[in-house]
C-alpha cells in the first residue's frame, strides 16, 4: 500500500526518547525549552510556546487574544474542525467565509469583509495543503477593520514570513505532518506578553513550574488565572528536536514531489486540476487534485484502493457537519461546496518516490477514464 502519509522516524529518535528516560525527568523541562527556542529560531523569532496539540494552540490563542462571548471571529470551512472548535471553546462565534477560488481554496478577503461586523474580534487564516496565504494582505485587512489575526499554520511549519505577520499562530505536529512528535504543538506570537500569558495558561495558570521548583529556585507558586493542562512532555520534544532538524530537508523533498506530480497529471490526465501555482509559496503537506464535476469521487478511490493507493478527502466542509448543521443552519458557501465535493488527496510524503508518483498518476488516469 502506498500511504497517503508516512511520518519518518528511526534511530535518532530512538537514541532521543532513550536519553529521556535515562534522565528521568519526563515532562515540561530542557528539552521542551531547546525545543521552543530551536522552532522560533527557524521561523526568526525569539521565543516560542510548546502544547500538546495544535487544538490547544488555537484555544489559548483566542483566549491570550481575549476572544470570548459576544465576540465574532470569521474562520474558513475548508480545514480540519479543530480550528472552528476552538471559536466555540472561548464562546465566540464562528463565521463561515467561503474561498477565493477553485485553484486558490485560501478564505477570500472579499466575503470576509463582507462579513465583517462590529462584533468581529478576530479572524484565523489557514495554510490549506501547506500554501501560504497572503500574509499581507491579511495583516492589512485586520489593521483596517481593527481585529487579531490568528493563522492556522498545522499544514506549514517553516515556510516563508509564516509565523511573523499574525498576532499567534498555531502548529501540529500530529503523526500525519510535515514533522511529527506523534501529538503536539507549537505557538508563535508577535507580543512577548501574550506568549506570557499562553505559557501560565497551558499549565492549569500557575506561576511556576515544576523543575523550577525542583532545581530549588521556588518552593511554592500562585495560580494567577484559570488555566489548562496542555503541556508538552519531554518525551515528544525530544522527536521533536531530532524532527526539527531534518525539516528543510524533508520539505523541499515534499515540494519536487508535489512539482514532479503537476508534471505526471498534466501530461496524462489534463481534466484533472491542481489547485495553486507551481510558484506558489508551500510546505507541500497535502497533495490535492480537483476531479472533473460529474466524476464520482468514491469510485475513483476505490479504483486507487484496489491498486495499493491510499487517498483521501481535505476536507468535508465544516458547515456541513451535523453538529454545526443544526448550530448554524442555513450557511451556503458555493465555492467552498464545490471545492470539497470534488477535491482528492493523493500520497505526498518524503518516502515516496517519482516512480510511486508515475505510478499513482497512471492508475489515477485509468480511474478518471473508466469512471468518465
Amino acid at each position: 500500500m502506498i500511504a497517503l502519509s508516512d511520518p519518518i522516524l528511526g534511530e535518532e529518535e530512538k537514541r532521543a526518547l532513550c536519553e529521556v528516560i535515562d534522565s528521568r525527568w519526563l515532562t515540561m523541562g530542557e528539552r521542551v525549552a531547546a525545543f521552543e527556542k530551536a522552532f522560533a529560531e527557524m521561523h526568526g523569532l525569539e521565543e516560542a510556546v510548546a502544547v500538546n496539540s495544535c487544538t490547544a494552540a488555537l484555544h489559548l490563542a483566542l483566549m491570550a487574544l481575549d476572544i470570548g462571548p459576544g465576540d465574532e471571529v470569521l474562520v474558513p470551512s475548508l480545514t480540519f474542525v479543530a480550528t472552528v472548535n476552538a471559536v466555540l471553546y472561548v464562546g465566540a462565534t464562528p463565521v463561515f467565509v467561503d474561498i477565493q477560488e477553485l485553484d486558490k481554496p485560501h478564505m477570500s478577503i472579499e466575503d470576509a469583509r463582507d462579513k465583517c461586523t462590529f462584533r468581529t474580534k478576530a479572524v484565523i487564516v489557514m495554510h490549506y495543503g501547506g500554501y501560504s496565504v497572503d500574509l499581507p494582505a491579511w495583516r492589512s485587512f485586520s489593521d483596517r477593520k481593527g481585529v487579531m489575526l490568528v493563522e492556522d499554520a498545522a499544514h506549514s511549519p517553516a515556510v516563508g514570513e509564516i509565523g511573523r505577520w499574525s498576532d499567534v499562530a498555531a502548529f501540529s505536529f500530529f503523526s500525519n505532518k510535515n514533522m511529527s512528535t506523534a501529538e503536539g504543538g507549537m505557538i508563535l506570537a508577535r507580543q512577548s506578553p501574550v506568549l506570557q500569558r499562553i505559557r501560565h495558561l497551558r499549565a492549569h495558570g500557575m506561576s511556576t513550574d515544576t523543575l523550577t521548583r525542583h532545581r530549588g529556585h521556588a518552593y511554592s507558586y500562585d495560580v494567577t488565572m484559570l488555566g489548562y493542562n496542555y503541556r508538552m512532555d519531554e518525551l515528544r520534544a525530544a522527536i521533536g528536536l531530532v524532527q526539527l532538524a531534518h525539516l528543510p530537508q524533508w520539505t523541499n523533498k515534499r515540494c519536487d514531489l508535489s512539482n514532479y506530480y503537476r508534471e505526471v497529471l498534466i501530461a496524462q490526465i489534463p481534466e484533472v486540476k491542481v489547485p495553486f501555482t507551481p510558484m506558489h509559496k508551500t510546505a507541500g503537506h497535502l497533495m490535492p487534485v480537483l476531479l472533473p464535476a460529474a466524476l464520482n469521487r468514491q469510485g475513483i478511490m476505490d479504483d486507487l484502493r484496489n491498486a495499493g493507493i491510499q487517498s483521501s478527502i481535505h476536507y468535508p466542509p465544516i458547515h456541513h457537519f451535523s453538529y454545526y448543521r443544526e448550530r448554524f443552519p442555513g450557511i451556503q458557501l458555493p465555492k467552498t461546496e464545490e471545492f470539497c465535493a470534488r477535491e482528492l488527496t493523493l500520497p505526498l510524503h518524503p518516502s515516496l518516490t517519482k516512480e510511486d508518483v508515475t505510478f499513482i498518476g497512471e492508475t489515477l488516469g485509468k480511474a478518471v477514464h473508466k469512471n468518465t
